[in-house]
């Protein structure tokens, strides 16, 4: 990028030199989202059970919480740029796989494998790149560094891959739409690792030796710090929601008359307002407590409206304008939850790192935990009961955080 456009991206937070990397993430994150939000009911509608569509989903989840954990550590060991190549590479392999011998051919076993290895995709490529804004961002810049990340990582996954999905499957149909995926990663993988020349500074050969123990400091600080432990649950249930949905919500939909481009458009919306409200809500967590934002804003607040969203398709008679409003209010009270990026860390003098990997971890497990709720209980209670669980889980993530309190302060 010519030193015009250096200079702008600097004036906004994000470290000119790593500017193609942002690029490259958000071209990628767009790719790995392209099918989120309509698989399900998809294989479903081929013949599939939702209880094979929720394992399916809850068995990658399980691999991106695992490869979220190392990531960090992988890319301080072997430097970003090869740990960002291996996930590419795995991505592109097990596309290939899940897509032309699993989707195909409707063959579950090897879709369960395939898919399980994408899992590692992501979290290798896009929070190895994480690791490298840490250390190439000035300290003073870091914070609005690493909050440019998280908005073009769900601007991608959960909006543009949405948007472009609505376009592809009406013009591309459904498996030529998943393999344009791979499309979208090379993209991403020339923008973020061969365009982009950010140095990454050599690293001490015993520190990288001592990774191991600095990894199990994310297990060991939750004994010595059991507040860090409640933020981590608090974490997984923040977006278990989100995960959740697009198992069993898109196929209760249609039963309210909603096409499967109505769900997109309605799910791409909600994260578009909800990577907005992401800004907003740190801000209003300096302002009125990040303790008081979380449970007012965050836990209560979708609690009330994971309900609304669901219950508005019946009392409106299926009316696509109210389930959408519905739908964005739920997102923006998700984005509530934001303060805990700032209140878990500062819980412990020493260790951060080692908080932060916790809500890592948190977040990688929402990931299995959304779908495998769906899938142990839609068949017992249905719609209506996994609902009421989802929302009861907000409530009790309201409980927990009443108890994450700093040192000397109780009020939030």
């Amino acid at each position: 990028m010519n030193k015009a456009n250096n200079s702008v991206l600097d004036r906004l937070g994000m470290p000119a030199q790593l500017g193609w990397g942002y690029l490259g993430i958000l071209i990628f994150m767009t790719g790995n989202g392209i099918e989120l939000g309509w698989l399900s009911p998809y294989l479903v509608d081929r013949g599939m059970t939702i209880e094979q569509s929720a394992l399916l989903f809850t068995v990658y989840g399980i691999i991106i919480a695992i490869s979220s954990w190392f990531s960090g550590v992988l890319a301080e060991s072997a430097g970003p740029k090869k740990t960002m190549l291996t996930g590419l590479i795995l991505y592109i392999a097990a596309t290939i796989g899940f897509v032309g011998f699993g989707v195909r051919d409707l063959n579950f076993p090897v879709m369960l494998v395939t898919y399980a290895l994408r899992g590692f995709g992501y979290p290798l490529f896009a929070y190895s790149f994480l690791v490298w804004i840490a250390y190439v961002s000035p300290q003073e810049k870091l914070g609005r560094a690493v909050g440019w990340f998280w908005f073009i990582f769900t601007g991608g996954l959960n909006v543009l891959g949405t948007y472009y999905s609505i376009w592809a499957i009406k013009n591309l149909g459904n498996i030529n739409t998943l393999w344009t995926s791979v499309i979208w990663v090379l993209l991403g993988g020339l923008f973020a690792i061969i365009l982009n020349r950010a140095p990454f500074p050599a690293r001490d050969k015993d520190k990288q030796e001592n990774k191991l123990k600095e990894l199990l400091k994310g297990l060991t600080i939750v004994k010595k710090e059991p507040k860090v432990l409640l933020g981590g649950i608090v974490r997984i249930i923040n977006t278990t929601a989100q995960f959740a949905f697009p198992v069993f919500l898109p196929i209760y939909l249609y039963g309210h008359g909603f096409s499967t481009a109505d769900w997109l458009k309605i799910w791409g919306t909600i994260f578009t307002a909800n990577i907005l409200f992401n800004l907003i809500f740190g801000f209003v967590g300096d302002r009125l407590g990040w303790r008081n934002t979380i449970i007012w804003f965050g836990c209560i607040g979708c609690m009330i409206t994971t309900l609304l969203f669901f219950y508005s398709a019946q009392l409106s008679g299926g009316s696509f304008w109210i389930v959408l409003i519905c739908g964005i209010l739920w997102g923006a009270a998700l984005s509530g939850y934001v303060p805990l990026s700032a209140l878990v860390p500062t819980l412990v003098k020493e260790d951060k790192g080692a908080a932060i990997a916790i809500l890592n971890l948190g977040a990688g497990l929402s990931v299995f935990a959304g779908p495998a709720i769906v899938g142990l209980f839609i068949g017992l209670i249905g719609n209506e009961g996994v609902i009421w669980i989802l929302a009861a889980l907000y409530l009790l993530s309201a409980i927990l955080t009443k108890f994450i309190t700093l040192p000397g302060n109780t009020s939030g």
